[in-house]
């Protein structure tokens, strides 16, 4: 697959790592280097523990049937896309505390737990959601169990439809919830089944996975009876969670600090090379004042000036510009003299300013090196270390709840059906935004004409074919940098120049970007945009490749 683009604009470098933005704003930095200055090193044990092992199920499933038998379901409340809330009324023994029956199917942490911490409920319910709204809204539950012999815990609720479950699967990270009917046949998912159980099919009947079923494996709530089992399972699960969140928080610190330093050593090296400039102003003031001197003799359309420094003696040539007068060369010396000594200038004032901001940098290391987990997550609250976060690691997007319609291949979000041999590859940046690539010819036509959207962003590098690759903006005029160097690298990775470590990409509003009339699929022409001239870092496209979403 081999793809063209023409492009109208004149190369900018605005914004590239090539550029002078570029070394400045830290769009360079080097994500492979692992080493992080002072104790928030220390590598945090933030794991979540494993799943519930089937002896637990088996006794979780047990504390539900005793506790919950004949409750009223009032309300289904989803979050994210890997949990669900069932508010239930009533039962045969509910526990002492009101709270919601947890099926979660989060990776490392999928369980059925009873939660007492009240939360928001989200402004608009998700798809799935709606669903058991609908469809449960007022169902009784008949019993809890597990069947298949594995991981898979069985709600009986008695709807009007008739008899419907709700079902949990510990599949490890493939693990779901899914909605049987009363023929046992699979209704609806929380997860896409492309993510858990590729064999499985809407409207098919269930069907436990081919593995053999697992061992009992090992009760850690054995001490635990009753429906106080459900409100120990959740404890221990929050208490896990909470601890991975304190190591993201101080890993995400880790990375934002040894990205400011790199920003600013950077800043320094711009600086250090303007403050030379300082050298070239009083070299164009000399050539200036000894043409200005000879200025009678120089010929018009002269390319050099041969002038003698009568300081030393020496003959010294002055290039010129043949296509202006000597008088206009003159003002072109004294100009470019003009220019380099305010641009020196401006970076010895710079200097200064960049010297307190190294210092209040590693003040703020040394502040954060002392805190503790609760006083760090307090201190990371605060304006000016949230913007620091921000700016250098941001936190990636959490998971969509999105549609679950089992009996659907996976589609591109916010675009009707496409054909399977037109769609893109898709991958989530770390900003969260999503990025497209073509597959071929006419996945590049059909991606670029017909897929994207007005200030969605255009990507394919220069005098190499390969595929069109587009960052889907969700309607902002400023995508994350981050983000926009890994479709950089998706770009390059994805053409003949894969082999390269520096390359020239352009950046085009997919509306500069049209098809000539009767040109061949993949063709365009760009009328604006710029050019970023990419340094490319294994460390982002790895981690670009890792985030596919369509797999």
């Amino acid at each position: 697959m081999r793809a063209k683009v023409r492009t109208a604009s004149a190369k900018e470098g605005v914004g590239g790592e090539g550029s002078r933005a570029g070394r400045e704003s830290g769009s360079g930095r080097n994500d492979g280097d692992a080493t992080a200055r002072g104790s928030l090193a220390r590598r945090a044990a933030s794991t979540l523990r494993p799943m519930l092992s089937l002896a637990e199920l088996e006794r979780a499933a047990r504390a539900v049937d005793a506790s919950l038998r004949g409750a009223r379901l009032e309300r289904a409340l989803q979050r994210d896309a890997c949990e669900l809330e069932l508010e239930l009324a009533g039962g045969a023994a509910p526990p002492a505390e009101r709270g919601t029956l947890v099926l979660s199917c989060r990776p490392g942490a999928a369980r059925v737990a009873w939660r007492t911490a009240r939360a928001p409920a989200p402004p608009a319910p998700p798809p799935f959601a709606q669903y058991l709204r609908a469809h449960l809204g007022g169902a009784r539950l008949a019993g809890a169990r597990v069947r298949d012999g594995d991981r898979v815990l069985a709600l009986d609720f008695d709807a009007r439809e008739g008899r419907v479950q709700l079902v949990l699967q510990l599949l490890g990270p493939r693990s779901n919830v899914y909605v049987l009917d009363a023929s046992d046949r699979l209704v609806l998912s929380l997860r896409p089944l492309e993510e858990t159980r590729r064999d499985l099919a809407g409207g098919a009947p269930w069907r436990p996975p081919a593995s053999a079923p697992p061992r009992a494996g090992e009760d850690r709530f054995a001490q635990v009876e009753g429906a106080a089992l459900l409100a120990a399972i959740e404890a221990h699960y929050a208490a896990a969670a909470e601890e991975a969140e304190r190591g993201a928080l101080r890993r995400r610190l880790e990375t934002a600090l040894r990205r400011q330093r790199e920003a600013i050593a950077r800043k320094a090296r711009v600086l250090a090379e303007d403050v030379a400039a300082a050298q070239r102003a009083a070299e164009l003031g000399r050539l200036g004042e000894l043409l200005k001197g000879a200025l009678g003799s120089v010929p018009p359309r002269a390319s050099e000036a041969r002038v003698r420094d009568w300081a030393t003696g020496e003959e010294v040539a002055i290039p010129l510009d043949p296509a202006l007068s000597p008088s206009a060369n003159l003002e072109q010396l004294f100009k470019r003299q003009r220019k380099a000594e305010r641009q020196a200038l401006r970076a010895r004032q710079e200097e200064g300013a960049l010297a307190a901001r190294r210092e209040a940098a590693e003040r703020l290391e040394a502040e954060l090196a002392a805190l503790g987990d609760e006083a760090l997550a307090r201190r990371a609250a605060e304006p000016d270390l949230a913007r620091l976060l921000e700016r250098y690691a941001p936190a990636p997007a959490p998971a969509r709840a999105t549609s679950s319609a089992t009996a659907r291949a996976p589609r591109a979000r916010g675009i009707p059906d496409v054909p399977t041999r037109l769609q893109p590859k898709r991958y989530r940046s770390s900003a969260g935004l999503e990025i497209w690539v073509g597959k071929s010819d006419e996945g590049n036509d059909f991606l670029t004409t017909r897929l994207a959207r007005g200030r969605d962003l255009f990507f394919h590098v220069e005098g190499a074919p390969g595929s069109h690759v587009v960052l889907r903006t969700e309607g902002r005029d400023d995508p994350p940098s981050e983000s926009v160097l890994e479709a950089c690298e998706l770009a390059v990775h994805f053409s003949s120049a894969k082999r390269a470590g520096r390359a020239a990409v352009h950046v085009a509003a997919i509306k500069d970007v049209s098809k000539p009339k009767g040109a061949k699929p993949g063709l365009v022409h760009v009328h604006r945009g710029r050019t970023i001239q990419l340094r490319r870092d294994p460390a982002r496209l790895e981690r670009i490749l890792t985030a596919r979403l369509d797999t």
